[in-house]
C-alpha cells in the first residue's frame, strides 16, 4: 500500500462520510411530514414505539440522528421517557438498513440482473438523475430528492474508493495481525466503540468495517466484537446532545447507552464461551460484506428481543442514574435540537403560540371581568398570564428567527412569518389586559363611578371585545379561516362604538355629569379595549395571509372590505347586535 493508496483511502473515506451526511440530512427534510405523523400516532404501546424508531431510522439512515431527536422531544415535553425507550430500541434495529445497502458492493456474478444490483452500475444513474433534480427542481422537495440521490451515489463512490485503496492491505502481515488482535473481544469492542465515537455514526463505521472486510483479512471472530463496540460508540452523540437538558432528556440519553452496554454484555456472555471453548470454524473465516450486515442486524435484533420486555427496568435504571434533584430544571419550551427537523420544530413553535393565544385571551377576558367584580386572585392571574406572554414572545421570537434560516417549503416559511407577527399581537393583547386591570383598580381604589349611561355603553363595548377575543383565539388555535372572516367586520363595529363613546363622554363632561378624573379612566379603558380589538384584527389577517403564502396585511384588508359581500353582511349583523344609546 503506497502513498497514493493512502490518499485514495482518505479521499474515499471523505466522500463516504460526506455522502452519508448529505443523504441523511436530505432524508430528514424530505420525511419531516411523515415524522410528524408518526409522532402524533405514537402511543404507550411498546410495539408502536419500537416500529416508530425503526421506521424513522430506516428512513433517515442514522440512529444517532433519531436518538438526538428523541432527546430533544423528551426535553420539550413532546414525548415521555417511556415512549422514548421504545423508540430508541427501534432506532437500533432501523440503523441496520445502511449496512444492507452497503453490502450490495460485495455482489458478484455475470448475470445481468446481478450486475445491475451492483452500486458501480446504478450509482452513476442515480447521480445523473440527482443532479438533474437538484439543478432543475423548482421546489425544495424536488431539490431534496435530488440531494438524496447525489448523497447516496457519493457514499457508494466513496465506498468503492475505500475498498480499492485497502485491497493492497491483504498482502501486509501487520494488517492481518491487527485483526487477529481484535479477536480478543475486549480489544474488538474498544476499537469499534472508539471509531464510532470519533465519527459519531454507527452506520458510517459499519461501512468502514465492510470496506476493510473486502480485503478478506477481517474474520467473523474479529468483526463481531467490533460491531458490538460500534453500538456502544454511537451513544456518544446522544450523550453530548443531552448536556443542558432537563432530567428526563438526560435519562433518555442514558437509556440509549444502558441499552447498548447491557445488550453487549449479554451477548458477550454467549460469545465468549463459544469462541473460547467451542471454536466454530466460522469465526476464522473471512467476513463478507453481506455477512457483516447480517451480523449487525442479528446483534441489534437480539438486543431488542432481550431488553424490550425489560423496558420498565431500563426506565428505573435511568431514574436511578439521573435522580431527581431539588434544582429547578432548565427551560425546555423550545429545544435547539429540534432545529435538525425544521418541520417538527415549526410544529412545536405553533403549539407554544397557541398556548400564548389562550393565555392572552384568558388575561384579557379576566381583566374585563374585573371591571364588574374585582378580586385579588383575578388580578394576580391576569398579571401572571401577561408575564408568561412576555416570556413566550422572547423565546419564540429568537427561535423562529433561527428556524427561518433553515431550508423549508414556502408554506412553512409563511407560517414562520405569520407566527413572528402574531406573537407581537398576542403580547400586546396581554399588555392591554394589565392596562384594563389597572383602570379597574383605580376605579376601586379611588371609589370612582361612571354614570348609568356610561356603564351601559361600556358593557356593550366589553361584550363586543369579549366576542372578538373568542373569535381570534379560536380561529387561530384551530386554524379556522371561516371564523376569522368574522373578526374584521366586528373590529370595525368596535371602532365605531369607541367613536360614539368618546362623543357621548364629551357631552357628559359639558353637562357636568362626569368628573375629569373619571373621564381619564374612561378614555384609558375604551382605548385599551379598542386596541385589543385591533390586534385581534391583525391576527385574523395574518392567518389569511399565511394560508395564501403572502404577508400583505394592507392588501388583505382592502380586498376583505371592498370585495367581500360576506364582510358587509357581518358588519351589518354586528352593528345591530352591539348598539349604544337609549335602545341598549
Amino acid at each position: 500500500m503506497d502513498m497514493f493508496d493512502v490518499l485514495t483511502l482518505a479521499g474515499g473515506l471523505s466522500l463516504f462520510l460526506f455522502g452519508m451526511s448529505v443523504m441523511s440530512d436530505a432524508l430528514e427534510r424530505r420525511a419531516e411530514g411523515g415524522l410528524k405523523i408518526l409522532l402524533e400516532r405514537l402511543t404507550q404501546s411498546k410495539t408502536a414505539g419500537l416500529l416508530t424508531g425503526l421506521a424513522v431510522t430506516a428512513v433517515i439512515q442514522s440512529s444517532s440522528a433519531t436518538t438526538v431527536m428523541v432527546v430533544g422531544f423528551v426535553n420539550s415535553g413532546m414525548m415521555t421517557l417511556k415512549q422514548a425507550i421504545n423508540v430508541i430500541m427501534g432506532a437500533n434495529v432501523g440503523t441496520t438498513v445502511t449496512a444492507w445497502l452497503l453490502s450490495l458492493s460485495g455482489i458478484s456474478g455475470d448475470n445481468l440482473f446481478i450486475q445491475l444490483l451492483k452500486p458501480a452500475s446504478f450509482s452513476p444513474i442515480l447521480a445523473t438523475v440527482g443532479i438533474v433534480l437538484f439543478l432543475s427542481g423548482k421546489t425544495i422537495r424536488k431539490k431534496d430528492s435530488g440531494t438524496i440521490l447525489l448523497g447516496f451515489a457519493t457514499l457508494m463512490f466513496g465506498m468503492d474508493a475505500m475498498s480499492g485503496a485497502v485491497a493492497g492491505l491483504a498482502n501486509i502481515p501487520a494488517f492481518r495481525h491487527l485483526f487477529i488482535l481484535f479477536k480478543n473481544p475486549i480489544l474488538g469492542i474498544l476499537a469499534g466503540a472508539i471509531l464510532t465515537a470519533v465519527i459519531q455514526s454507527s452506520s458510517a463505521s459499519i461501512g468502514i468495517l465492510q470496506a476493510l472486510a473486502s480485503t478478506g483479512q477481517v474474520s467473523y471472530g474479529a468483526s463481531m466484537p467490533i460491531i458490538m463496540g460500534q453500538n456502544i460508540g454511537t451513544c456518544v452523540t446522544a450523550l453530548l446532545s443531552a448536556f443542558g437538558t432537563n432530567k428526563n432528556a438526560r435519562r433518555a440519553a442514558v437509556v440509549h447507552l444502558s441499552f447498548n452496554v447491557i445488550g453487549t454484555l449479554i451477548l458477550l456472555l454467549f460469545f465468549l464461551p463459544v469462541s473460547l471453548w467451542l471454536k466454530p470454524p466460522l469465526l476464522d473465516q473471512p467476513a463478507s460484506l453481506f455477512g457483516i450486515a447480517l451480523t449487525h442486524s442479528l446483534f441489534n435484533i437480539a438486543c431488542t428481543l432481550f431488553l424490550l420486555p425489560a423496558s420498565a427496568l431500563l426506565e428505573k435504571l435511568a431514574v436511578r442514574l439521573v435522580p431527581d434533584s431539588e434544582a429547578k430544571d432548565v427551560n425546555t419550551e423550545l429545544d435547539d435540537r429540534l432545529l435538525a427537523t425544521p418541520h417538527i420544530a415549526l410544529d412545536r413553535c405553533l403549539t407554544l403560540v397557541r398556548e400564548m393565544a389562550e393565555l392572552a385571551t384568558y388575561a384579557s377576558k379576566n381583566s374585563i371581568r374585573a371591571l364588574n367584580k374585582y378580586e385579588k386572585q383575578l388580578a394576580k392571574d391576569v398579571r401572571e398570564a401577561e408575564q408568561k406572554c412576555d416570556h413566550y414572545e422572547d423565546i419564540l421570537g429568537s427561535y423562529l428567527v433561527k428556524l427561518s434560516s433553515y431550508q423549508m417549503s414556502d408554506a412553512d416559511s409563511a407560517s414562520i412569518s405569520m407566527m413572528l407577527k402574531v406573537i407581537g399581537d398576542f403580547e400586546r393583547i396581554s399588555d392591554h389586559s394589565v392596562g384594563i386591570l389597572e383602570s379597574a383598580e383605580e376605579l376601586r381604589g379611588k371609589k370612582l363611578h361612571f354614570t348609568p349611561d356610561a356603564d351601559r355603553e361600556l358593557s356593550v363595548l366589553c361584550d363586543a371585545v369579549s366576542e372578538i377575543l373568542t373569535l381570534s383565539c379560536t380561529s387561530f388555535v384551530h386554524g379556522d379561516l371561516s371564523m376569522s372572516l368574522n373578526i374584521e367586520p366586528l373590529e370595525q363595529v368596535i371602532d365605531h362604538l369607541r367613536n360614539q363613546m368618546r362623543n357621548a363622554h364629551i357631552v357628559r363632561l359639558k353637562e357636568g355629569a362626569c368628573s375629569i378624573e373619571t373621564g381619564f379612566v374612561w378614555l384609558d379603558l375604551i382605548t385599551g379595549l379598542e386596541r385589543t380589538a385591533a390586534h385581534c384584527s391583525n391576527i385574523a389577517v395574518c392567518l389569511m395571509d399565511a394560508s395564501e403564502n403572502t404577508m400583505s396585511l394592507h392588501k388583505s384588508l382592502s380586498v376583505m372590505k371592498r370585495e367581500s359581500p360576506y364582510y358587509k353582511r357581518q358588519y351589518e349583523r354586528y352593528s345591530k347586535k352591539y348598539v349604544i344609546g337609549e335602545t341598549t
